[in-house]
């Protein structure tokens, strides 16, 4: 979970996916952020409805927000966020018959998170430190980070390092004790300002996870010569490796136009891991003032990434032979999920912000995401379609 921007739930439960691996690499809301707008104390609340069509995840996320100045140079923020989720997620097994439905199991749980970061101004420097920790039924994890930003060229050129760590436990199936899971992260970053109206980023990340970094929940299915001449579909855990790499790039350019009382925020994302997936990410929104006291934001996201090298619709035209017993993150590496596919997903929607006065504001958002296969082969009732609302509101003092 990101220390200043909860994430949008997911799709789908993931596991391996920890919440708090962004807890310093998301920070780019605080990063841009004018320094003068940091010195005010808040409280935000936020609810958030993400709901999948077809009976499939729907989670409901309330997560509240205080931002609280410790002196001038001093600030300390507490994010703390309930999920509730629940409905079908697929198993993992292909359809039963070409272009049909794909298996799904019904799932519940909840989660809880809480996180604080405090940072202190020194001089040229701002140093942050963040901690976190995340809970569900089946999934614990425990965050740090440290972030800094350096201003120089009159405070036209602002760098940014950071570094975050997750150390997570995961409950597998029918075992005893709970696998581990470690990742750490690394950021490199600046921003500079081409002129009053322009700024430019540019991020580069390296990420590394070990660990158990299969999903326990999703199952291969394999056709299976169980005495000569009889064959029968059996279910394995998936095997994904214990080991992961990955790099990103990203690139943003915001400019205002102050004769059309708007500016437009534009970002592409380059990403590669060493499960042999490249994923390209481009989104825009238009950010438009309408009168004193509203804005209305429309925006646009496109994302596409190729299949995981041990990504397989059908294992029974391999000569794989699955692992009896769970994951053990070695060869032979299989998986039968949906988020490991050639996909792409398009996001849009709109976001309206209202400043009732100086000491409160209303917001309300609404997305819709459409998630689609692209390798020919992966049934589409895979693929999740979702809507997304959320209303917040900001105290400030």
């Amino acid at each position: 979970m990101s220390v200043c921007r909860p994430p949008r739930p997911l799709s789908d439960r993931n596991p391996p996916a920890s919440p708090l691996a962004g807890l310093c690499l998301t920070a780019a809301l605080f990063f841009v952020s004018p320094r003068g707008a940091q010195a005010e104390s808040a409280a935000t609340y936020k609810f958030q409805e993400y709901h999948e069509a077809n009976g499939r995840i729907e989670v409901q996320s309330q997560s509240a927000l205080i931002e609280q100045s410790l002196g001038t140079d001093t600030r300390l923020k507490i994010t703390g966020v309930i999920d509730a989720i629940s409905g079908a997620t697929p198993t993992g097994q292909p359809a039963t018959t070409p272009g049909g439905e794909v298996p799904v199991a019904e799932i519940s749980d909840r989660r809880k998170a809480v996180s604080a970061e405090l940072s202190r101004q020194f001089s040229l420097v701002n140093v942050a430190l963040g901690y976190a920790n995340s809970r569900e039924s089946d999934y614990i994890s425990n965050g740090w980070s440290l972030n800094t930003l350096t201003d120089f060229n009159d405070k036209n050129t602002t760098l940014r390092a950071g570094i975050a760590g997750t150390d997570d436990d995961v409950k597998v199936q029918y075992q005893p004790q709970w696998a581990k899971k470690r990742t750490n992260d690394l950021i490199m970053g600046v921003t500079q300002l081409i002129d009053p109206r322009t700024t430019v980023s540019v991020d580069v990340t390296w990420g590394r996870a070990t660990g158990y970094l299969s999903d326990p929940y999703k199952l291969v299915q394999k056709r299976t010569e169980v005495n000569p001449g009889d064959f029968l579909n059996l279910l394995f855990s998936e095997n994904r490796p214990n080991e992961r790499n990955k790099w990103t790039a990203f690139v943003a350019l915001n400019h205002a136009w102050p004769e059309l009382h708007g500016a437009v925020e534009a970002g592409y994302r380059f990403y590669h891991d060493t499960f042999g997936t490249d994923a390209n990410t481009l989104e825009i929104s238009w950010f438009q003032r309408i009168g004193r006291n509203f804005i209305l934001k429309p925006e646009l996201r496109f994302y596409q990434q190729s299949a995981a090298n041990f990504y397989y619709y059908q294992l029974d035209r391999t000569s794989i032979i699955p692992l009896s017993g769970p994951p053990v993150g070695q060869a032979p590496l299989y998986s039968y999920d949906y988020r490991l596919s050639a996909l792409r997903t398009f996001t849009y929607g709109f976001k309206a912000v209202w400043t009732v006065s100086d000491s409160a504001q209303l917001d309300v958002a609404c997305e819709q995401y459409d998630m689609r296969g692209r390798d020919g082969v992966t049934a589409a009732s895979a693929y999740p379609r979702a809507s997304i609302v959320t209303l917040g509101l900001k105290i400030s003092w």
